[in-house]
């Protein structure tokens, strides 16, 4: 069993439960709207975005529902590693897209892992042009398809500052959520953040700062959006 996901591997533990604690303030950030596509991304590499969407869909999954990760990190993407899978040359992410066709059999392309009720479809082999496979129709006419098929699916995007990949997937998600690393990601990082999610018209509604240790050990805390404006909420796993 992989260690990264700890809500198996300690299901009681006060990470586990900080964990659906952000699925459930997710359910009440959209109460207005389904939430379907989750994208979930970082200002920058090594803050934890991977291990948070991994276990983030155990835990939808714990609730029954049938999940899709999507590694859209086409550069460096690590669901596979997660999720112990072959990434193979000849399926994944941006093969899929390369093929994508209406009568197109998606078991080649995505992976039921050995956790219930969760799929993964990994990047497949790194592409020279990410940008220009995300941006295609294929991967609209693709990522249209797919949803009739799951109950929510989560997109592991690359980290926004510096690539434009993520502001791509920002179409197609109905909330987007940052995950920060304590005591490493600086302020003026997460607000170059907020200004290319402004400059996209894509709202993030919430922050994850990952690698937190509180006062009730949990290990990380959970913003919404008022993050940004003059009123902060802290919730708390």
């Amino acid at each position: 069993m992989s260690t990264d996901l700890v809500i198996n591997v300690n299901p009681k533990s006060a990470f586990s439960e900080a964990i659906k604690t952000i699925r459930t303030n997710l359910s009440f950030s959209t109460i207005d709207k389904e939430l379907k596509v989750l994208l979930i991304t970082s200002p920058q590499s090594g803050d934890g975005k991977s291990f948070i969407t991994a276990n983030l869909a155990v835990a939808y999954a714990q609730e029954n529902k049938k999940v899709l990760i999507i590694d859209c990190d086409l550069r460096k993407g690590r669901q596979h590693e997660i999720f112990e899978v072959m990434n193979l040359t000849s399926g994944g992410y941006s093969n899929l897209i390369l093929n994508y066709k209406d009568d197109l059999k998606l078991k080649k392309y995505i992976i039921n892992t050995t956790n219930k009720n969760i799929d993964l479809l990994p990047t497949g082999p790194t592409p020279p042009n990410p940008v220009e496979l995300l941006v295609s129709e294929n991967n609209s006419n693709f990522l249209n398809q797919i949803k009739d098929k799951y109950d929510i699916i989560l997109l592991d995007c690359p980290p926004v500052l510096g690539l434009s990949d993520t502001m791509i997937m920002t179409k197609y998600s109905d909330a987007n959520i940052v995950v920060v690393s304590n005591k490493k990601t600086k302020v003026e990082s997460l607000d170059k953040t907020k200004k290319v999610f402004a400059q996209a018209n894509a709202k993030i509604t919430g922050i994850v700062i990952n690698k937190a240790s509180t006062k009730d050990n949990s290990y990380y805390s959970y913003y919404s959006d008022e993050y940004y404006g003059t009123k902060k909420k802290k919730k708390r796993g």
